[in-house]
């Protein structure tokens, strides 16, 4: 494949991802960053102790 088809083919698969909308599942997504969020909670709360005792 010479250079050209191949700058061209890069092109094309670049302009493919950039423009393109992928299905999200927004759903999915709350439920993942609710945990998320969860986690440092409780994370900010262990650590939180030892730091008093200073």
């Amino acid at each position: 494949m010479g250079r050209g088809r191949q700058k061209a083919k890069h092109t094309k698969v670049a302009r493919e991802l950039k423009y393109s909308t992928p299905n999200t599942d927004l759903s999915q997504l709350e439920k993942e960053l609710a945990a998320a969020q969860s986690d440092d909670d409780m994370y900010v709360d262990r650590w939180a102790e030892e730091d008093d005792e200073d």
